[in-house]
């Protein structure tokens, strides 16, 4: 896993927590969260992508050990994977909005380009 960021959780959440909000992140292609979560689903995110620019089979399954739903990574490798075929890495978009009124952690808004 990239970063060294622990998030307040032991590793076993933390990586399942990073591969469900990447899911959700490519599904829905924006998403709201704190600023360092952001910046761990970023990179996590940009590899999905480059693995569905590879249009392969062994990428495929590689993507699907990771992604969570059979259906987004079937979008990745099909609608996503197309969008960004001439671009290389830079898919993600990271812009900070403020602080939360309940715990004041840093929010971020996290989209693809």
């Amino acid at each position: 896993m990239p970063g060294t960021r622990k998030l307040g959780k032991p590793t076993d959440q933390r990586n399942a927590m990073l591969r469900q909000q990447v899911t959700d992140f490519l599904d829905n292609g924006r998403m709201e969260t704190t600023l360092a979560r952001a910046k761990e689903i970023a990179p996590l995110a940009e590899k999905m992508i480059t693995l569905g620019k590879k249009k392969g089979l062994p990428a495929y399954r590689k993507a699907l050990g990771f992604i969570t739903r059979e259906d987004v990574a079937k979008k990745v490798f099909g609608e996503i994977a197309t969008k960004y075929a001439e671009r290389n890495g830079g898919y993600t978009r990271i812009t900070a909005t403020g602080t939360r009124r309940g715990d004041a952690a840093e929010t971020a808004v996290i989209e693809l380009v």
